[in-house]
């Protein structure tokens, strides 16, 4: 096919089981084992699970306890992000040798746009498999590569093939692909709304289509309208390789819950000062301060004030948190505390983000 600038070509790369697989290349008698990267079975949530644990229905955000109940051999791991941090600055190093255009969702995974690319090479797909080589070889984890014509294309097919596997979406077969494709596998529809769709007699892409825009916007809201390009191919947002911020947290789950105040405040204390931390460490300060709550019954709850000024100072941090946790009274002993700070000056100045016919 003739190359034509009507189709950009994107790739969406995804590291498999990031965490757990680091965890495994750096001990190798981790490897083949089922592995959980997060707090303990007591009272931790899994943050990532390697493979061998997933086949036991082991996932992230799972609690501790219920993983080791699904899976009684499994290996928890205390997670070390400093580690995954250096590993994934190796991985991005990699990506802008083939373009510039590199906007990373999180530590491993990213979407490139190589449609115009430093190597010279029309083909997208070659080029997700020389990336994805070289991360092999070069550092020594495996990866998914998703291409096609758009950034949801690409994130929908980079989960087709994994682990270790990529697929391409063509441009003639982008509509066939999505008439096709199963309502719970589109990139952004959750669980809740697939079953409101299933509910709406919505099982595939081509029960999608056949709805109406004023059907959708009237069932699902504003992303009605999302559902509805989607579902047709369209999706312009592009690579944005300065993605900019917009918030900055940190959180602590507690080995026992906590029932009074004053031991929150001790833990707040703690939780300011690692905010205060991560907040200088990409210059940036905020002005909406958020107290996030998770009892002992699993309900979660947050509390905000935004402030006339920019803070990003663990006093003022702690001052205003210590202000929203008095703001009512608990309902219950607390498992979890949390302080982001949002409505960030990275609108006024751009940050690099932390926290990627036509021949393909």
């Amino acid at each position: 096919m003739e190359t034509t600038p009507n189709f950009r070509k994107i790739i969406h790369v995804d590291m498999d089981a990031f965490y757990a697989s680091v965890e495994q290349m750096d001990n190798p008698e981790l490897k083949g084992k089922p592995v959980a990267v997060g707090g303990s079975e007591v009272r931790g949530v899994v943050s990532a699970a390697s493979y061998e644990a997933r086949k036991f229905g082991v996932r992230s955000a799972m609690s501790g306890y219920m993983a080791r109940k699904n899976c009684p051999e499994l290996i928890f791991v205390r997670p070390r992000f400093d580690r995954y941090k250096e590993i994934s600055k190796k991985i991005r190093k990699i990506f802008y040798e083939y373009t510039d255009l590199v906007e990373p969702l999180s530590l491993d995974e990213a979407y490139l746009d190589v449609t115009e690319n430093k190597k010279g090479n029309p083909s997208a797909t070659l080029i997700a498999q020389e990336i994805r080589k070289r991360i092999f070889e070069e550092i020594g984890l495996t990866a998914s590569a998703g291409i096609s014509v758009n950034k949801f294309l690409a994130k929908v097919a980079s989960d087709y093939n994994k682990p270790n596997g990529q697929k391409t979406i063509n441009p003639e077969e982008v509509i066939q692909f999505l008439e096709d494709l199963d309502i719970k596998k589109f990139y952004g529809i959750g669980k809740v709304t697939a079953e409101k769709m299933y509910q709406n007699g919505i099982f595939t892409g081509k029960d999608l289509k056949a709805r109406s825009l004023d059907y959708l916007e009237e069932h699902f809201g504003k992303s009605g309208t999302h559902y509805y390009n989607i579902v047709r191919g369209i999706h312009n947002s592009a690579v944005k390789p300065d993605r900019m911020l917009k918030s900055v947290g940190a959180e602590r789950t507690f080995n026992t819950n906590l029932s009074s105040e004053i031991f929150m405040i001790e833990k707040l204390e703690n939780i300011a000062n690692e905010l205060e931390k991560r907040l200088k460490s990409h210059k940036i300060a905020g002005k909406t301060v958020t107290l996030k709550i998770k009892y002992s019954d699993f309900t979660l709850q947050t509390r905000s004030k935004t402030l006339p000024y920019f803070i990003a100072d663990k006093a003022l941090i702690l001052e205003a948190a210590k202000e929203l946790l008095y703001q009512e009274k608990m309902k219950d002993s607390v498992r979890l505390l949390g302080i982001s700070l949002h409505n960030l000056n990275t609108e006024i100045k751009k940050t690099v983000a932390v926290q990627l016919r036509f021949d393909f």
